[in-house]
C-alpha cells in the first residue's frame, strides 16, 4: 500500500505484529519497519515462515471442525490480522453460508483492508471493529459485535497467534476471563501460542529480542503454561494441546519438524 493511500494517523516507521505476520505469509501489506523485524527474527529462526503457514493452516482446520462437527455458526476473531486467502468467514461460510463473523484488530491498516475485502455471503454476516485485545470490554460492548453475534447461542472465540504478544504484566488471564465469561455454555476458545520449547533457549531469546527492538513485546510460554492461560475451566477437544501442525491434520503428508513449527494450539469448550 503506497504511503499516499494510507489511512490518516498511521506511523509506518513502527512495526506492527499484524504486518510482520503478513510479511511472513508472503503478503504485500507491510513496510520497511515490519520487514526489518521479520528479517532479524528469521535470521534467528529460519523456520519462521513455515511456522506462520502452519498456524494459518490450523485456523482453517479449526473452523471446519467447529462448523462441520460442533455446529458453530458464530465467530469472534480477535487479533485477526490482515485479510488473506481462506479467512475465517470464507472457510466457515463455505460449509454454512449463514455463518457470522466479527473480526477485531488494533492496526488501522487492517481496518482499511478489512472494510474493502471482508465480504460476507448474503445469508451470513461479517463485521470488523478496530479494537485491542487488551481492552476486551470494548470488544464485547461494540455495537457491531452485539448486532452481528447472538450471545444467547454458542460462539467460537479465536485468539490465534496473539497471546505471545501479551506479557504477564498486561494481565492476559484477566483479559481471557473477561471474554470467556461473556460466552454462553457450549462456546469454544481457539488459541495458538509461539514457544521456544522445541528449539534452543537461545533461539527463543533472539527471536524475542528482534521483536522487542521494534517495540513489540513478547512472552515465551510452554505448552503447560499456554494451557493454563488459554483453557482454564474449559474442556479440551482431542487431541488437546499439540503443535499447530499436529492438531487434526487433514492429510498424511510429511509434516514439519517440531523445531520448525514452534507453536502450540488447542481448542477448548465451555461447559
Amino acid at each position: 500500500m503506497p504511503n499516499t493511500e494510507l489511512p490518516p494517523g498511521i506511523d509506518v516507521s513502527k512495526p506492527h505484529s499484524a504486518r510482520i505476520y503478513d510479511y511472513l505469509l508472503g503478503g504485500k501489506d507491510n513496510f520497511a519497519a515490519d520487514r526489518e523485524v521479520a528479517g532479524q527474527a528469521i535470521a534467528a529462526w529460519p523456520s519462521m515462515r513455515i511456522a506462520a503457514r502452519e498456524n494459518r493452516a490450523f485456523v482453517g482446520r479449526a473452523v471446519r471442525y467447529l462448523v462441520g462437527e460442533a455446529g458453530i455458526d458464530q465467530f469472534l476473531d480477535i487479533g485477526s490480522g490482515l485479510p488473506t486467502a481462506s479467512n475465517v468467514h470464507e472457510v466457515a461460510q463455505a460449509v454454512n453460508p449463514a455463518a457470522r463473523v466479527v473480526y477485531a484488530d488494533n492496526d488501522p491498516i487492517v481496518l482499511a483492508h478489512a472494510r474493502a475485502l471482508l465480504a460476507s455471503t448474503p445469508q451470513g454476516r461479517c463485521a470488523y471493529i478496530h479494537a485491542d485485545l487488551r481492552n476486551p470490554e470494548k470488544i464485547l460492548a461494540d455495537p457491531a459485535t452485539r448486532e452481528t453475534l447472538d450471545f444467547g447461542r454458542p460462539i467460537a472465540l479465536f485468539i490465534v497467534a496473539i497471546l505471545h504478544f501479551i506479557p504477564d504484566e498486561e494481565e492476559p488471564r484477566r483479559i481471557l476471563r473477561t471474554l470467556v465469561d461473556a460466552l454462553p455454555s457450549g462456546s469454544y476458545v481457539v488459541a495458538t501460542h509461539g514457544t521456544s520449547e522445541y528449539n534452543s533457549q537461545e533461539t527463543g531469546v533472539d527471536v524475542g529480542r528482534a521483536y522487542s527492538r521494534g517495540g513489540v513485546s513478547t512472552a515465551d510460554r510452554d505448552a503447560s503454561e499456554f494451557g493454563t492461560l488459554a483453557f482454564s475451566g474449559l474442556e479440551l477437544v482431542p487431541p488437546g494441546i499439540v503443535l499447530t501442525s499436529e492438531w487434526r491434520p487433514e492429510s498424511a503428508d510429511l509434516r514439519p519438524a517440531p523445531s520448525e513449527v514452534g507453536a502450540n494450539a488447542g481448542i477448548g469448550r465451555k461447559p
